[in-house]
């Protein structure tokens, strides 16, 4: 696969886990600011591993 295709699966897993993770933590609130902040957060991590793990 083409590294574009490895960075968007990295950005689409990253924001949900970061997305879910601050839905936990706010209480079930999907769009509360720990939520968005940390689905930015987890998008960024994504594209991180995903350009690392397109490199092998």
């Amino acid at each position: 696969m083409e590294t574009k295709t490895y960075i968007w699966i990295g950005i689409l897993v990253g924001g949900l886990i970061g997305g879910s993770i601050g839905g936990v933590l706010d209480h079930g609130n999907m769009l509360g600011l720990w939520s968005i902040l940390l689905s930015g957060v987890g998008s960024i991590a994504g594209i991180f591993i995903a350009y690392k793990l397109s490199n092998y």
